[in-house]
């Protein structure tokens, strides 16, 4: 059936006026919004899929590649990931390293400590230094500026190391900035700062401006009587905060476990509050859902991952709502 130029011109027209109105509401999201790619599963391509038409996402985060950690997956997986966040218009905000999540040398040993870690951080302290040369070098080719650590297995009395620590954190701080790299410090229960207010004093201690916080209220949560916002929230430097992981947690005093995850929208963590306050202070990084919770329905453990990242997804973009946020 032949089209009329007056149909062909009202149909560019309209694409036209569709194409700004996606643009506008994608312009309203104050915040990066984004996910892990291998809380979703371990098929890159299906986490990038699940991410970008699912989700209606323009941002990935990468920790793994096809269940390999990123820095021991191969030139050719690296160059394969490259065209498929190309083939489906994504961008990195960052990546989520194991970067000194190991043993402190000399330090006393860690309950903490595993050498099987379920996101293949067992990298030992002597090739952390090639690790985060890789790191440097992976962060130019997928386009990013950060590059997430930690800060080593937790430490019964860390007073002793805390000297130590903070060189080696700064020493790497001072590497990414030759790059201008942003090195982002999550703060990890499992590791020498987990808590909010462990997090403000470490930033205080080293105040390099390219050194700033992954700040993981889920993470905070973990440790009895936090209250990850406001009261954490509040004590940390707003213009020291470079990215955000969303999850959510419940304590369980007296169970198998001390805490359990759950779903960003059950839990202990107020998002709907944080939300606001991220917006109202001006932060304009990465909301990247982190899930952790392993709820939903499936036959295969990436069948669970995928089905409960959907549910974790639905309800961060819930608390998103409820705080007036659009993304």
């Amino acid at each position: 059936m032949a089209v009329s130029r007056r149909e062909f011109v009202l149909g560019v027209a309209a694409a036209a006026v569709s194409t700004k109105m996606i643009a506008q509401k994608t312009q309203t999201c104050p915040f990066r919004l984004a996910v892990i790619n291998d809380e979703i599963g371990t098929d890159f391509e299906r986490s990038c899929h699940i991410a970008a038409h699912d989700f209606g996402l323009s941002w990935i985060e990468i920790r793994t590649l096809w269940g390999k950690s990123l820095t021991d997956a191969s030139a050719d997986q690296v160059a394969e990931a490259k065209k498929i966040l190309a083939k489906y218009n994504l961008k990195v905000t960052d990546l989520a390293s194991p970067l000194f999540k190991t043993d402190l040398p000399g330090a006393p040993s860690s309950k903490s400590s595993t050498p099987h870690d379920t996101f293949h951080s067992d990298v030992p302290y002597k090739e952390q230094d090639e690790l985060l040369e890789k790191l440097i070098d992976l962060s130019k080719t997928f386009g990013t500026d950060r590059i997430r650590c930690f800060d080593f297995w937790r430490l019964q009395d860390q007073k002793p190391w805390r000297a130590e620590i903070n060189r080696k954190l700064i020493e790497a701080s001072e590497k990414c900035a030759k790059h201008d790299l942003i090195l982002l410090l999550e703060n990890e229960m499992a590791c020498n700062t987990g808590s909010g207010p462990e997090a403000a004093a470490l930033l205080a201690a080293i105040p390099n401006k390219n050194f700033m916080l992954n700040w993981d209220l889920g993470n905070s949560g973990t440790f009895p009587g936090d209250v990850p916002y406001p009261n954490d929230y509040e004590k940390l430097p707003k213009h020291r905060i470079g990215h955000v992981h969303c999850k959510n947690v419940k304590r369980t005093p007296g169970g198998k476990a001390e805490f359990q995850w759950q779903p960003v929208d059950v839990g202990l963590v107020d998002w709907v509050g944080q939300f606001k306050a991220l917006k109202r202070d001006g932060y304009h990084y990465a909301v990247s859902l982190e899930t952790h919770w392993r709820g939903g329905p499936g036959d295969t453990p990436d069948a669970i991952a995928e089905s409960s990242t959907r549910i974790s997804m639905k309800g961060l973009k819930d608390c998103l709502g409820k705080a007036g946020i659009s993304c």
